[in-house]
Protein backbone atom coordinates (compact mmCIF):
# COMPACT_ATOMS: atom_id res chain seq x y z
CA UNK A 1 0.00 0.00 0.00
CA UNK A 2 3.07 1.86 0.65
CA UNK A 3 3.44 2.31 -3.18
CA UNK A 4 0.40 3.09 -3.97
CA UNK A 5 0.53 6.00 -1.82
CA UNK A 6 4.05 7.10 -2.92
CA UNK A 7 2.34 7.25 -6.54
CA UNK A 8 -0.81 8.56 -5.71
CA UNK A 9 0.87 11.61 -3.65
CA UNK A 10 3.41 11.93 -6.84
CA UNK A 11 0.96 12.38 -9.20
CA UNK A 12 -0.83 14.88 -7.48
CA UNK A 13 2.59 17.04 -6.43
CA UNK A 14 2.90 16.87 -10.11
CA UNK A 15 -0.94 18.09 -11.49
CA UNK A 16 -0.41 20.54 -8.16
CA UNK A 17 3.13 21.71 -9.22
CA UNK A 18 1.78 21.66 -12.79
CA UNK A 19 -1.01 23.64 -12.62
CA UNK A 20 0.87 26.44 -10.20
CA UNK A 21 3.32 26.68 -12.83
CA UNK A 22 0.57 27.35 -15.14
CA UNK A 23 -0.66 30.04 -13.48
CA UNK A 24 1.77 31.69 -11.81
CA UNK A 25 4.98 32.17 -13.94
CA UNK A 26 5.51 35.37 -15.35
CA UNK A 27 5.65 33.87 -18.66
CA UNK A 28 2.04 32.52 -18.48
CA UNK A 29 0.64 36.23 -17.52
CA UNK A 30 2.59 37.61 -20.68
CA UNK A 31 1.47 34.80 -23.03
CA UNK A 32 -2.04 35.97 -21.96
CA UNK A 33 -1.54 39.08 -22.53
CA UNK A 34 -0.17 38.54 -26.51
CA UNK A 35 -3.06 36.86 -26.87
CA UNK A 36 -5.23 39.55 -26.09
CA UNK A 37 -3.20 41.57 -27.77
CA UNK A 38 -3.51 39.75 -30.95
CA UNK A 39 -6.81 39.27 -30.80
CA UNK A 40 -7.50 42.72 -30.45
CA UNK A 41 -5.29 43.52 -33.58
CA UNK A 42 -7.26 41.18 -35.39
CA UNK A 43 -10.27 42.68 -34.46
CA UNK A 44 -8.79 46.06 -35.79
CA UNK A 45 -7.61 44.44 -39.12
CA UNK A 46 -11.37 42.76 -39.59
CA UNK A 47 -12.91 46.72 -38.98
CA UNK A 48 -10.11 48.37 -41.13
CA UNK A 49 -10.97 45.70 -43.67
CA UNK A 50 -14.39 46.67 -43.40
CA UNK A 51 -13.81 50.34 -43.18
CA UNK A 52 -11.49 49.86 -46.76
CA UNK A 53 -14.41 48.09 -48.28
CA UNK A 54 -16.65 50.46 -47.85
CA UNK A 55 -14.86 53.73 -48.64
CA UNK A 56 -14.21 51.71 -51.71
CA UNK A 57 -17.67 51.01 -52.76
CA UNK A 58 -18.21 54.62 -52.48
CA UNK A 59 -16.20 55.90 -54.32
CA UNK A 60 -17.11 53.52 -57.25
CA UNK A 61 -20.43 54.72 -56.73
CA UNK A 62 -19.42 58.15 -57.01
CA UNK A 63 -17.18 57.23 -59.93
CA UNK A 64 -20.94 55.85 -61.62
CA UNK A 65 -22.24 58.74 -60.88
CA UNK A 66 -19.73 61.40 -62.53
CA UNK A 67 -19.74 58.89 -65.75
CA UNK A 68 -23.04 59.45 -65.87
CA UNK A 69 -23.07 62.95 -65.46
CA UNK A 70 -20.07 63.11 -68.29
CA UNK A 71 -22.04 61.26 -70.55
CA UNK A 72 -25.36 63.47 -69.74
CA UNK A 73 -22.64 66.19 -70.86
CA UNK A 74 -21.13 64.85 -73.64
CA UNK A 75 -24.61 64.23 -75.59
CA UNK A 76 -25.80 67.78 -74.36
CA UNK A 77 -22.51 69.10 -76.55
CA UNK A 78 -23.46 66.99 -79.42
CA UNK A 79 -26.92 68.40 -79.66
CA UNK A 80 -25.85 71.96 -79.37
CA UNK A 81 -23.16 71.10 -81.94
CA UNK A 82 -25.54 69.84 -84.28
CA UNK A 83 -27.87 72.62 -83.89
CA UNK A 84 -24.82 75.26 -84.38
CA UNK A 85 -24.36 73.09 -87.84
CA UNK A 86 -28.30 73.14 -88.74
CA UNK A 87 -28.09 76.63 -88.56
CA UNK A 88 -27.89 78.58 -92.15
CA UNK A 89 -26.07 81.73 -92.73
CA UNK A 90 -29.85 82.98 -93.86
CA UNK A 91 -30.86 82.14 -89.71
CA UNK A 92 -27.77 84.09 -88.82
CA UNK A 93 -29.07 87.54 -90.52
CA UNK A 94 -32.67 87.11 -89.07
CA UNK A 95 -31.00 87.65 -85.46
CA UNK A 96 -28.89 90.17 -85.43
CA UNK A 97 -26.64 90.74 -82.41
CA UNK A 98 -27.91 94.28 -81.57
CA UNK A 99 -31.35 95.68 -81.92
CA UNK A 100 -32.27 97.76 -84.70
CA UNK A 101 -32.78 100.43 -82.67
CA UNK A 102 -29.15 99.64 -81.51
CA UNK A 103 -27.46 99.73 -84.82
CA UNK A 104 -29.02 103.10 -85.36
CA UNK A 105 -27.71 104.69 -82.48
CA UNK A 106 -24.03 102.80 -82.83
CA UNK A 107 -24.29 104.02 -86.67
CA UNK A 108 -25.30 108.05 -85.54
CA UNK A 109 -22.35 108.02 -82.84
CA UNK A 110 -19.72 106.72 -85.29
CA UNK A 111 -20.82 109.34 -88.06
CA UNK A 112 -20.51 112.17 -85.21
CA UNK A 113 -17.26 111.52 -83.86
CA UNK A 114 -16.10 111.14 -87.45
CA UNK A 115 -17.64 114.49 -88.24
CA UNK A 116 -16.08 116.22 -84.93
CA UNK A 117 -12.27 114.66 -86.15
CA UNK A 118 -12.71 116.21 -89.57
CA UNK A 119 -13.59 119.60 -87.85
CA UNK A 120 -11.13 119.30 -85.45
CA UNK A 121 -8.19 118.85 -88.48
CA UNK A 122 -9.22 121.54 -90.73
CA UNK A 123 -9.41 124.11 -87.48
CA UNK A 124 -6.19 125.90 -86.49
CA UNK A 125 -5.82 127.11 -82.91
CA UNK A 126 -3.51 129.20 -82.30
CA UNK A 127 -4.96 129.81 -78.62
CA UNK A 128 -3.56 128.49 -75.61
CA UNK A 129 -5.92 126.08 -73.88
CA UNK A 130 -8.20 126.77 -71.47
CA UNK A 131 -6.45 125.41 -68.00
CA UNK A 132 -3.31 127.68 -69.08
CA UNK A 133 -3.37 131.20 -67.53
CA UNK A 134 -1.58 133.87 -69.63
CA UNK A 135 0.10 135.72 -66.52
CA UNK A 136 2.12 134.88 -64.56
CA UNK A 137 1.82 134.51 -61.12
CA UNK A 138 5.64 134.87 -59.97
CA UNK A 139 5.57 131.51 -57.84
CA UNK A 140 8.33 130.13 -59.14
CA UNK A 141 10.55 133.48 -59.39
CA UNK A 142 13.49 133.83 -57.69
CA UNK A 143 11.39 136.90 -55.06
CA UNK A 144 12.10 136.97 -51.42
CA UNK A 145 8.82 136.28 -49.87
CA UNK A 146 7.16 137.85 -46.54
CA UNK A 147 6.16 135.32 -44.07
CA UNK A 148 3.00 136.00 -42.90
CA UNK A 149 2.29 133.54 -40.07
CA UNK A 150 5.15 134.12 -38.26
CA UNK A 151 4.02 136.12 -35.50
CA UNK A 152 1.64 132.73 -34.61
CA UNK A 153 4.42 130.95 -32.26
CA UNK A 154 4.07 133.57 -29.46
Amino acid sequence: MEVFTIIALLLTGGILGFLASYFLSPASAQTKKLSAQVSESESALAQYKLDVAEHLDDSAKLLAQMNDTCQKAMQQMEKSTKLLQQATPSDIDVMPFFSKETQEQLAQTVSLRHDKSERKISEESTEAPLDYSGKSTGLFADKKQTVTNAELGN
